[in-house]
């Protein structure tokens, strides 16, 4: 199957320039294609993880990615997307978050002997001179065209905040990038968002003034992914706590894997498409397994499996399914340390004295009554006596005393009820 065709049945082929050239183009392997990203963090959302999967498509389609790191452009900012004026990034700020980034980025492009090739735009936009600009990409482009681009128009009639000249002259940066790549590289295929489309007509159009149009055609192609969103209409890898990152330091695996889990059948089946390397054969087959018992939720396991083994590796998802397996068996005292932190770090939470375990222990009644789990010693005796009240996973009695023997790795008790209410008492 071609590059496009995998694209097209995964749901992931928003647009193309010259569809029936490109083809064509595309037949020889060994094509070069590039899609940029900006370095305004270390880290990377799961809305990142869209364009790294085109790069991984193309790759196995037997081409060659440029990953471009917008570190000249980064200094600048897209208005595409945004209402306001990005702030503003200092060299070193931007030349952290690109090392930042490319971590992650390695986990999943193989640059193994010049497979792939991560570049900075600010080795090339900043030995530009401001005349230079004008002159020989500045000259090409239409102010009235430029206005009418949707990112910029919505920002000119915001009278609050505008556009600035900087921001306005992004396009043409973005697109001295395909042509310095087109010269450089011989790269002639630029992968992005449907936001960028407007970008990248720009970039073509400037190649074709540099190299020429044979028979009216210029050999520098477009192809755009769509913007997704859930089925909820809202943006992908938001949630209630906030964004979904791609590095453990900002989003720890098992919060990682659970995000997957836990998405709803409406979405499962896009997501297996959009996010994971499945063939179409197996993700039918994982499909209709799902459909005759959507209560075991094979799909959404089989797709948190797959992402959470692409981004954090094989030994990350074998920690993070043992201890979900924990979670739910009772056996939390098999969890390690930094597990236990990444599965109970976002439950309520409380500080108690290490002294109060010693002697006869500390009554659980009393606890209770200063957690979450309980407004009062009243409700909380009612709990017990009701055997709704369980420690580290083990049903608790009325008249439980909590020692320094119900502590994991001699800091933490874990206090249940029910099926999902948890509190963690941290123990110093």
């Amino acid at each position: 199957m071609g590059f496009l065709e995998e694209l097209s049945w995964r749901g992931l082929l928003h647009q193309t320039t010259s569809p029936e050239a490109l083809r064509a183009h595309l037949q020889t392997p060994g094509r070069v294609g590039y899609c940029g990203f900006d370095p305004t963090r270390p880290s990377l959302t799961i809305g990142n993880l869209l364009p790294l999967m085109l790069l991984q498509h193309w790759q196995r389609a037997g081409h060659k990615p440029i990953v471009l790191m917008g570190g000249g452009t980064g200094l600048i900012g897209d208005p595409s997307g945004k209402d306001s004026e990005r702030k503003l990034l200092s060299d070193d700020d931007i030349e952290e978050n690109i090392a930042g980034q490319r971590r992650i980025m390695e986990r999943l492009i193989d640059f193994e002997g010049g497979k792939a090739t991560l570049v900075n735009n600010a080795d090339w936009l900043t030995k530009l001179s401001y005349i230079q600009v004008l002159r020989d990409v500045g000259k090409h482009f239409s102010v009235n065209a430029m206005i009418q681009k949707d990112s910029v128009r919505e920002r000119l009639h915001s009278r609050e905040q505008g556009i600035s000249y900087t921001e306005f002259s992004y396009m043409l940066l973005q697109a001295y990038d395909f042509l310095h790549l087109r010269r450089t590289m011989n790269c002639t295929v630029q992968l992005a968002g449907s936001d960028q489309y407007g970008n990248i007509v720009a970039g073509i159009d400037l190649i074709g003034r540099e190299f020429g149009r044979a028979d009216g055609h210029v050999d520098a192609y477009g192809i755009t992914a769509p913007l997704v969103t859930g089925a909820d209409g809202k943006k992908i890898g938001k949630t209630e706590r906030g964004a979904i990152w791609l590095s453990s330091e900002d989003t720890s695996p098992y919060a990682f894997y659970q995000y997957w889990l836990n998405c709803s059948d409406d979405d499962v089946e896009n997501f297996l498409k959009w996010y994971t390397l499945l063939s179409r054969e197996e993700v039918e087959v994982i499909l209709a397994s799902h459909q005759q018992a959507p209560h075991q939720r094979a799909a959404q396991r089989k797709l948190a499996q797959e992402v959470t083994r692409m981004v954090h590796g094989n030994d990350a998802l074998v920690s993070v399914e043992h201890a979900s397996t924990a979670l739910f068996g009772g056996e939390l005292r098999t969890l390690s340390e930094d597990m236990l932190e990444q599965v109970f770090a976002d439950v309520p939470s409380s500080s108690h004295p290490r002294d109060a375990l010693g002697g006869e222990g500390y009554p659980l009644l009393s606890l209770l009554a200063e957690t979450t789990l309980a407004a009062s010693k009243r409700e909380a005796r009612q709990f017990l006596e009701a055997g709704a009240i369980s420690i580290n996973g083990e049903r608790a009695h009325l008249d439980h005393h909590l020692t320094t023997a119900n502590l994991l790795h001699d800091h933490t008790i874990l206090l249940k009820r029910g099926k999902k209410l948890w509190h963690a008492t941290r123990w110093r």
